[in-house]
């Protein structure tokens, strides 16, 4: 059975420049041979790795499956490695030679056998995309737009670091290729239990009717790490930050799926067309007295851990957040008025990422509530409702309720209703990027970010900075959930930096 019941049709050829790199190692060539032991890849697709270091098809394929033999989530076995790397080849050539892109368009001139629809994907710094992708077209690797073969690209994140960086990117981009052609990939969007707040809420008459300003009080979208600078990151974040790295694509794009009107359709032209109204409606809150709109910190170390300016590769004296908590608010009629959380952090107690919807009390008090450990009660406050998208660790969806509590008092306490994909399905998930890259090879862009998201997304981020700009750095132990200056942003009494 291939993974999610999808097989690419179409023959590719599929070239990730930077291929030896990391994320090629971790993440590309394991999704890949999963898809390709899932029978989900066409039965014709080769893979040509481009990139400078000194290798030949031999010496690539090896060190492919060293990669696997790690990273790969499906078992490796021997028979299984070879038929996959008869599909992979290499291609040895700096971004800066014109020759080299030269070379490789003459592979797919000079070759019957490779199949002529051509997937770029480009794992290498987002420095190195505009002379890349104009090296690609003065070679004419790239065919016309909505032709056959076809010509489709993937970029990687970051999309530009500022508004007037992701305009010029966009407008490089937009020279050389088609929007059509072009595949802007944000892993988060490729985790099943992202997808699945689409038809949660829009396949459930009972929950879409509540998702408004007048049932819910507000809404938290958390993202929260266990890691540091590891994998040499230090300098790649230090000019980078919480803010641009996690919340300008990810956070965004989670409080997209959650907030957006219902689509006319479920392709990728309605989807996009919902999700950039609420970013164009979207903005931080206004900061009122003790209450700023956000705040922003940066971990120090202990037990051990250095702190981010003892990292390595970090400046000594660096004012880059790792932190970073946000009041944000949606300027249309479902939302208006109801308060919109983002916490994002490096060193946090424990890897998460969830999204609580926090629906409001009711009006009348007519029941107590309890908390209980066995038989022993104490009266608590009220407990509103709250559901919880889990998406990281143990994806699931849970609905916290007030049930009776069986006793001959009449008094309620807080119970939950759980969906954990692992107890349900009793398997894996795929991977997100096995996802993304099938969608890519069968050109559905709908978990794709278009340009005029991108800038969308960045000129809010050029609201929040504005909006913050007199908030100092606040440091926070690593370890801990984060500055308790943190708490201040938060008007809902039911949150805890915690």
């Amino acid at each position: 059975m291939p993974t999610l019941g999808v097989k690419v049709k179409e023959p590719v050829t599929f070239v990730i420049f930077g291929a030896t790199g990391d994320l090629t190692r971790r993440k590309l060539l394991p999704a890949l041979y999963t898809l390709f032991r899932d029978n989900a890849l066409p039965e014709a697709f080769d893979i040509i790795g481009f990139a400078r270091r000194k290798h030949d098809d031999r010496s690539f394929c090896e060190l492919m499956q060293d990669a696997l033999r790690e990273h790969s989530r499906t078992p490796v076995d021997d028979a299984s490695l070879a038929e996959f790397c008869s599909h992979l080849s290499y291609h040895r050539g700096d971004l800066s030679d014109p020759a080299a892109f030269k070379t490789l368009n003459e592979r797919f001139n000079g070759n019957d056998s490779l199949p002529a629809n051509r997937l770029f994907y480009l794992s290498i710094a987002a420095d190195l995309v505009e002379q890349t992708v104009s090296q690609m077209h003065a070679a004419e690797l790239i065919t016309q737009p909505k032709a056959s073969p076809w010509t489709r690209v993937v970029v990687e994140k970051p999309f530009g670091g500022d508004l007037q960086s992701a305009q010029v990117l966009n407008q490089i981009l937009l020279t050389h290729l088609d929007e059509s052609q072009i595949y802007r990939i944000d892993h988060y969007l490729g985790k099943e239990t992202v997808q699945n707040i689409l038809s949660f809420r829009f396949a459930n008459t009972i929950f879409e009717p509540v998702f408004n300003r007048t049932y819910v009080d507000h809404i938290e979208i958390t993202a929260a790490e266990t890691a540091g600078m590891e994998s040499g990151r230090g300098a790649f974040y230090d000019r980078t930050g919480a803010l641009r790295d996690m919340v300008a694509n990810h956070l965004f794009q989670l409080l997209c799926f959650v907030t957006m009107e219902p689509p006319d359709g479920l392709d990728a032209r309605a989807i996009r067309a919902e999700k950039i109204k609420i970013l164009h409606a979207l903005r931080p809150a206004a900061a009122l007295p003790g209450h700023p709109a956000g705040c922003f910190g940066q971990y120090t170390g202990g037990d051990g851990v250095p702190a981010f300016r003892e990292e390595d590769r970090v400046a000594p004296d660096s004012t880059t957040e790792t932190f970073a908590a946000l009041r944000m608010e949606i300027n249309n009629w479902r939302w208006a008025s109801v308060p919109i959380y983002l916490r994002t952090g490096k060193r946090m107690p424990k890897k998460s990422t969830e999204i609580a919807i926090q629906f409001r009390i009711p009006a009348m008090q007519l029941f107590q509530h309890v908390a209980c450990a066995g038989d022993v009660c104490d009266l608590t406050g009220v407990k509103p409702n709250t559901l919880i998208f889990r998406i990281q660790p143990d994806e699931g969806i849970f609905l916290q309720v007030s049930a009776k509590r069986p006793s001959m008092q009449l008094v309620v306490e807080g119970v939950d209703m759980d969906f954990s994909y692992s107890e349900k399905w009793n398997k894996e998930l795929p991977e997100a990027y096995e996802r993304l890259l099938l969608d890519a090879m069968r050109g559905d862009s709908t978990l794709f970010t278009r340009s005029d998201e991108v800038e969308a997304e960045w000129t809010v981020i050029e609201a929040i900075r504005n909006a913050t700009k007199d908030q100092p750095l606040a440091p926070y132990a690593a370890g801990s959930w984060g500055p308790p200056e943190a708490d201040a942003v938060m008007l809902s009494s039911g949150w805890k930096n915690e």
